[in-house]
């Protein structure tokens, strides 16, 4: 009965922090056309504290996305252009020799902001891609022998184009689980398309004004981290990941050989934060199955190794992820 309560205040607390979505989401809709689910995962992204890799081809709004939700708080933004000579010190920093003083001095790179757009991110090779584990996981960039502690918020936005091939380097596991959700964006409806090119005709846009504050992205996640999840749900999200390490003990033998390595413990750790912050969005104070349904793809696709079978079959982890979710017994 107590726990009746809770939720029902929860959902109460939910209710009234509801306006700073609501802001962001429509900030987003006065400059993106469409592309809701890109919007939502954005939200999801800075809502449970993680990190977004966005891929899609050219021209889909991913960087204006990104762009625009960092202008719609008001905390500070960089952005990183990911080039083939860029070195790791262009990006978390450098110890730099000051004649005045006589010693050296840190110069802090573009890392330290709240919202880090790291735009075509596989563009450089993997020791830069390196460069930002430590500020991913640790939140704290080490430049010689001091450790900073990064402003909090803290959103790298990585976006990468999938049909690039030259010039271009595969991310390295070790930084793609990092990312709380690897996001495909895909091509816009007639109606969205007729929608962009008539905005992008217009004399001139309006630029983007602040409307939320890092406070309110701190004090908002602290509600989402209330949000109850059933021991049943966390069993269901258990039995999602070791499906993928241990896929015939859940009736998939087929996936046996498609698999060259399964979903790290970080993706479960993502998927019910994941599934926390989508329930938020909806205005419930509890995880339903459906939310965890949800965010699986978003979360999942990018930690499974596909073998050279599946490579060669053209079956590719969403169609796993699909698989899975079909077997696996819903609480």
């Amino acid at each position: 009965m107590n726990e009746n309560v809770n939720i029902r205040e929860l959902n109460d607390l939910i209710a009234s922090k509801s306006s700073f979505v609501n802001l962001i989401k429509q900030g987003m809709n006065s400059t993106i056309v469409g592309q809701k689910h890109l919007i939502d995962s954005l939200l999801i992204a800075l809502l449970a504290n993680g990190h977004v890799l966005l891929e899609g081809v050219p021209g889909l709004a991913k960087t204006l996305a990104i762009k625009t939700l960092a202008g719609l708080v008001d905390a500070r933004y960089s952005r990183i252009q990911f080039t083939p000579d860029l070195l790791p010190a262009d990006v978390v920093g450098t110890m730099v020799y000051s004649i005045k003083r006589e010693s050296f001095e840190v110069k802090k790179g573009p890392v330290f902001a709240n919202f880090v757009l790291a735009d075509e991110i596989n563009r450089a090779p993997a020791k830069v891609q390196s460069a930002l584990l430590e500020a991913m996981q640790e939140r704290q960039v080490t430049i010689g022998e001091q450790t900073f502690s990064l402003d909090d918020p803290f959103l790298v936005m990585a976006t990468q184009n999938p049909i690039e091939q030259e010039g271009t380097y595969p991310l390295p596991e070790a930084q793609v689980d990092r990312f709380l959700m690897k996001v495909l964006i895909s091509y816009p409806s007639k109606t969205e398309e007729a929608e962009i090119i008539k905005m992008n005709l217009a004399a001139e846009r309006k630029p983007v004004q602040p409307l939320v504050t890092p406070a309110d992205i701190v004090d908002t996640r602290s509600v989402v981290q209330q949000i109850y999840i059933d021991e049943k749900i966390e069993r269901y999200i258990v039995d999602i990941v070791f499906a993928t390490r241990f896929p015939s003990d859940y009736g998939l033998k087929d996936m046996a050989g498609l698999l060259s390595f399964g979903a790290s413990p970080r993706a479960g750790i993502s998927m019910a934060l994941a599934a926390r912050a989508y329930a938020f969005l909806r205005g419930r104070g509890y995880v339903i199955p459906e939310d965890v349904r949800a965010v699986c793809h978003d979360v999942m696709r990018h930690r499974l190794g596909l073998s050279y079978e599946a490579e060669a079959n053209n079956i590719s982890a969403d169609e796993m992820i699909s698989n899975m979710l079909d077997k696996i017994a819903v609480p």
